[in-house]
């Protein structure tokens, strides 16, 4: 699948002062960089971190920003997943260079195809060790070519919330997410909220808890 591609472009929230690390948060399909640039107060209100929140490279149907294209849930487009994982790989180097913030003090969320990202580059085996991950109605994604390293995330600080009642990516993909990664041994906080497609506020509250843990 050929698209026209744009550049990864992104919106910064500076720290209060010296930032104690860098929050990242990926919108999802069809959003854009806007969208979960709120979540930043909610998560740091007191703005202990830099916040960082990408806009999508892709420009699809039904329109705004995309990650990849969407072919069946739980396994993304692989032509247009790898492109991207590349590419926001290299964004977020360089944007944490900029910021002056390694990885190891960089938590990475999103909610939807922003979750898949932020597995995607929280968890590849191409990949630093990040400080954590909030992931928000999404799933670890399964593309050839693309792989986990979850040996080597052992203990990593892991927020996974769910809508019960999710139409577009349903519940099961958030309970795998959570036993795989449980049994990886990774530190993972897992709810489930009686919501369809969206944040509810106890996802909110504890995405908060782990980003603590997580930067403490």
């Amino acid at each position: 699948m050929s698209l026209e591609r744009a550049e990864i472009t992104h919106r910064t929230r500076p720290a209060a002062g010296e930032p104690a690390g860098a929050l990242v948060l990926v919108h999802g399909r069809g959003a854009d960089e806007l969208d979960l640039e709120p979540l930043l107060d909610l998560l740091d209100p007191e703005r202990r971190l830099v916040g960082l929140v990408p806009r999508g490279p892709l420009a699809l149907p039904p329109g705004g920003a995309h990650w990849y294209a969407v072919r069946e849930i739980g396994f993304p487009d692989r032509e247009t997943f790898l492109a991207t994982f590349t590419a926001a790989s290299d964004w977020l180097d360089r944007a944490l260079a900029e910021a002056g913030v390694p990885p190891k003090r960089t938590v990475l969320g999103g909610f939807s195809q922003g979750a898949v990202m932020s597995y995607a580059l929280g968890l590849g085996a191409s990949r630093p060790r990040p400080a954590g991950i909030l992931a928000m109605s999404g799933f670890i994604p399964t593309v050839e070519g693309f792989e986990l390293d979850l040996d080597g995330r052992a203990g990593l600080p892991v927020s996974i919330s769910h809508g019960t009642y999710d139409p577009v990516i349903g519940v099961e993909f958030g309970r795998d997410a959570r036993d795989r990664l449980d049994a990886a041994g990774l530190e993972v906080a897992y709810r489930e909220d009686p919501v369809a497609h969206q944040i509810a506020p106890g996802a909110v509250a504890q995405a908060r808890t782990a980003l603590a843990q997580a930067l403490s």
